[in-house]
């Protein structure tokens, strides 16, 4: 049974824009502009899941996605940061944020740590990998990042090392726990 898994990464909002931690602000006229264009090139799916952060929300709404809130595709916990940007915190802490760049097993934040979100996403993957269909899901550029770390069995720090565009589809396909990885592709591509 060979099971395709195809991630889309949100339109873009003001906090994306700013560099900002999500703080749950809506998509931009312009990312929602983007959005809608894109909507026609999505292929058939058996199955529309959705990160339950308002800009994925706001994204599948304007792919013309009926899409399922997923909770464990949630962003990153990122605890008091929230809504700031990485600027302000690594002014305001510095070690704080050196640390979390460093230790992926580190939340100085009061959120959760990239082993924990790569961990969180592993489990999902693995419950996506038993349904043999087509599963589309619009979720943050953090969730590709722990999809592709993990799939790819690449170290935790690499999870910082990739960059996940606007709007972009990065795709999955495998059987019996073994995936294979499209990254990167665009909408309408």
């Amino acid at each position: 049974m060979t099971s395709r898994v195809m991630l889309i990464s949100p339109a873009i909002s003001a906090a994306l824009r700013e560099a900002r931690f999500d703080d749950g602000c809506p998509l931009d006229p312009a990312g929602l502009r983007l959005a809608e264009a894109a909507a026609g090139a999505l292929p058939a799916v058996d199955r529309a899941l959705v990160s339950p952060g308002v800009r994925c929300r706001e994204t599948a709404g304007a792919l013309g996605l009926d899409a399922t809130d997923e909770p464990e595709l949630a962003g990153l916990g990122v605890g008091r940061w929230r809504g700031a940007s990485l600027a302000e915190v690594s002014a305001e802490e510095p070690e704080a944020v050196a640390r979390w760049l460093a230790d992926p097993s580190c939340a100085p934040h009061g959120g959760e740590s990239v082993r924990e979100l790569c961990d969180r996403v592993a489990k999902w993957l693995d419950s996506a990998g038993q349904f043999s269909g087509r599963t589309l899901a619009v979720v943050e550029p953090e969730i590709v990042r722990a999809v592709v770390v993990r799939t790819l069995g690449a170290p935790e720090p690499a999870f910082w090392r990739i960059d996940v565009p606007p709007l972009t589809a990065t795709e999955l396909s495998g059987r019996a726990g073994r995936w294979n990885v499209r990254v990167g592709r665009g909408l309408g591509d």
